[in-house]
């Protein structure tokens, strides 16, 4: 668990972040970085929502174009060197990402996705079962093909916050959690003050960070994210024996996973059930997942059958109705910039967004990294 200050003494700063997960720990990184003085407010724990219940998957591949410059740009400038820079073992491997295919509607689909990518720049291929039984010797026979891009991987997303957590405390970031954000407000039309249980809070400027809890709070400006939730759940194994290194996925993404440092694997997906079920309301453990996810797993992987399962947890997501984030200044409401919506793929394009972030507060544009597809006003009809 990160342990952030509490202080509630502070309540001006020059960007007040909404949100205390890793792309807010990144975003406060960054900016008090520059100079700037922040304030973090989170209603639980820092890390305690997707950013903490996700398994870690650091991929280019099988993405929608609008997000590969933000990909491409945080596996070839920023993973690399990021525990170094943080100070802390963020775990990153990048051993590639395998998706892979039991019938042939599996492959067209996943052509498809290989074909877009490669016409965006990213460096991937089709490969035979067989090929991709040599890459990862563990698979079913059933697997007749798969995509594969060699640069993908994966990190630990505990670590990777921590470690901006920390870096944003060294700058002078105040974090303050346990405080629930109630609404926005204007100050001579601009942006300016955060009400909370516990207040007001007053920047220059505010950055929403809060996953699908950005939905409701932007609502108090007459902002209208289009976001919904979906459930997932994640299984940890036993410690294995070293068997690959590769990130797993499908062409139905109904199940993923990766070994992690100290030898167990991260197996996690969805069953497609959750919204038929009395639990989808907060709990979306429950009978139907775990056995789903498990006939799901062993029928890619026979070598898991008789692996013990040694805890499990659930969380969800913030989806966007056409996929992919909202990262955006918004014209209707100066002041303020949106990160979220990122759909279940979020923590690996993190460290690229947290700079993307940075540049729209202090310049108005991210002229680092294109995420112009990414706007808001893609939704109002006013994008140029």
């Amino acid at each position: 668990m990160i342990m952030p200050s509490s202080s509630v003494e502070k309540r001006t700063a020059d960007v007040i972040i909404i949100g205390g997960g890793v792309m807010g720990c990144g975003a406060a990184y960054q900016l008090s970085k520059e100079g700037l003085s922040v304030i973090v407010l989170e209603k639980g724990e820092l890390c305690a929502g997707g950013s903490g219940r996700n398994a870690g998957g650091v991929r280019q591949s099988a993405r929608d174009v609008r997000e590969i410059p933000l990909a491409v740009h945080a596996v070839q400038n920023i993973w690399p060197s990021l525990g170094e820079e943080l100070g802390v073992d963020v775990e990153y491997v990048q051993k590639g990402n395998l998706r892979l295919g039991r019938t042939e509607a599996h492959l067209e689909k996943l052509r498809g996705l290989v074909d877009k990518n490669i016409e965006a720049g990213l460096c991937l291929r089709m490969a035979t079962g067989a090929e991709a039984r040599e890459i990862c010797p563990y698979m079913s026979e059933e697997v007749i093909g798969a995509s594969w891009c060699p640069t993908d991987g994966y990190a630990n997303p505990f670590k990777t916050a921590f470690g901006y957590y920390q870096r944003a405390l060294d700058h002078g970031a105040v974090f303050i959690t346990g405080v629930t954000v109630t609404g926005l407000g204007k100050v001579r039309g601009k942006i300016r003050r955060v009400s909370t249980d516990e207040g007001t809070f007053e920047g220059e400027s505010v950055v929403l960070a809060a996953g699908y809890y950005s939905r409701a709070i932007a609502e108090t400006v007459g902002i209208e994210i289009p976001v919904e939730r979906e459930d997932e759940e994640v299984f940890v194994t036993e410690r294995l024996p070293p068997m690959f290194d590769q990130v797993l996925g499908t062409a139905e993404a109904d199940f993923y996973g990766h070994r992690t440092k100290h030898g167990s694997f991260l197996l996690g997906g969805v069953s497609g059930l959750q919204h038929f079920t009395s639990n989808h309301e907060g709990h979306p453990t429950e009978a139907y997942t775990a056995p789903s996810l498990v006939r799901a797993i062993i029928g890619f992987f026979p070598a898991f059958a008789n692996v013990k399962i040694i805890r499990s947890w659930s969380g969800h997501f913030d989806t966007c109705v056409d996929g992919v984030p909202v990262i955006s200044a918004v014209d209707e409401a100066p002041g303020l910039t949106i990160a979220c919506a990122f759909s279940g793929h979020g923590f690996g394009i993190s460290p690229a967004v947290s700079i993307a972030i940075k540049e729209l507060v202090m310049d108005g544009k991210s002229h680092t990294i294109d995420v112009s597809g990414l706007r808001y006003d893609r939704f109002t009809g006013s994008a140029d």
